[in-house]
């Protein structure tokens, strides 16, 4: 028995005229979605570039060139500025690399300008780095391998160095060349790979925190002082030319005497004063511009900024001027202790305005009498 559908079958379309309809909207579907696809490819592959934008390229240029370049553009460090002088002279002469050289003290102070310009004063290529960013041994190991003859490897912080990675440096140090053990168990074999003879800039600000073995390998060590207010202006005047900005002396020395003795923080208040020139239109920056602009900023005559005045201020109220221990002082200003002991604390005791006793943190007279307040007539902890 045969079964006869009763539905009637559909016309068959013109399959010729409509395949060639369908290929023409997906081959033209296909060409939006690649256009789109090269598209996208592209703006991921400009944002990935490892070529910097027009505005980078200028901010970088800014920022090198206010580094000076050579050690007679060096202003300040004069001792150390001789000492150096000497050394690439001798070395220059004998035609041999500069020797290992440690430079500390407290931060901005120029140590890494220093490592570039000793660099450019032998006519050698620098390398930069961080003691952190050094993990493991084969990180040392790629930058010693890839020295030439004569350059310099400037580590920064040096004394957070790993113990194995001290180890390495060692003969590297003092041999030149690299001791690596290849294995394990009873086939290790120890080889060594000869190095060109290099210079190690190391740089940090805790010189007690090295090892004795590391520190005894350099053969020059250094301290950066603080700057004085003379020579933080000429460094400000100098840094207001490349920056291509007016400013008078009497500016430039009110900005210095607000730097806390240190290159990187004249610089960055520079900044600041010049932005807010450009924005009010008072040029050139004179002495009473920079000192509105820096009051705008917090920053009073002798560099204290709204933090600073606001631990001496809870001293002085809440504690009489002290003793106040460093746990109690954090809790009451609500910042971190060991910010406030290796941040604050420091320039406050080297200007006078805080002094360390058994009993905590002191107030002293001078400290009062900046904030507006009347000393008491004895300050028993004082005498502590």
């Amino acid at each position: 028995m045969a079964i006869i559908s009763s539905k009637k079958p559909s016309p068959q379309p013109d399959r010729p005229d409509n395949d060639i309809l369908l290929a023409s909207e997906s081959k033209n579907s296909y060409k939006t979605k690649k256009s789109k696809s090269q598209t996208n490819q592209a703006d991921v592959e400009t944002l990935l570039a490892a070529q910097a934008t027009a505005t980078e390229k200028s901010n970088n240029q800014n920022e090198e060139k206010i580094r000076p370049q050579r050690l007679d553009e060096y202003i300040g460090q004069k001792d150390l500025k001789e000492v150096l002088n000497i050394g690439i002279s001798a070395a220059k002469s004998r035609k041999e690399s500069l020797d290992h050289l440690l430079l500390y003290g407290p931060p901005g102070l120029g140590k890494t300008t220093m490592s570039l310009i000793l660099a450019a004063e032998m006519g050698v290529n620098c390398k930069i780095t961080t003691a952190p960013a050094i993990e493991k041994p084969r990180d040392i190991v790629g930058l010693l391998v890839g020295l030439q003859a004569g350059d310099v490897l400037f580590i920064d912080e040096i004394h957070r160095l790993s113990k194995m990675t001290e180890e390495i440096l060692y003969p590297a140090m003092e041999d030149f060349r690299l001791d690596i053990t290849v294995g394990k168990g009873k086939t290790a074999k120890t080889r060594s790979i000869p190095l060109k003879r290099f210079t190690l800039v190391g740089a940090t600000t805790r010189v007690g925190s090295l090892t004795s073995p590391l520190r005894d390998r350099f053969g020059i060590i250094q301290r950066l002082r603080f700057y004085e207010v003379d020579e933080l202006s000429q460094i400000i005047l100098r840094a207001a030319k490349l920056l291509n900005t007016a400013m008078t002396e009497d500016g430039a020395e009110e900005v210095a005497r607000r730097s806390r003795g240190t290159p990187r923080i004249a610089n960055r208040l520079l900044r600041r004063v010049r932005d807010y020139s450009e924005v009010k239109k008072l040029t050139p920056i004179s002495g009473s511009v920079a000192s509105e602009a820096l009051e705008l900023f917090n920053v009073d005559p002798l560099g204290l900024d709204w933090t600073d005045r606001n631990l001496l201020i809870t001293i002085i109220e809440n504690y009489n001027g002290g003793p106040a221990g460093l746990e109690t002082m954090a809790a009451a200003t609500g910042e971190d202790a060991q910010t406030i002991e290796e941040v604050y604390e420091p320039y406050l005791m080297q200007i006078g305005f805080m002094q360390r006793t058994p009993r905590g943190r002191v107030v002293t007279a001078a400290g009062w009498r900046h904030l507006g307040y009347t000393p008491p007539n004895e300050q028993l902890s004082l005498r502590l």
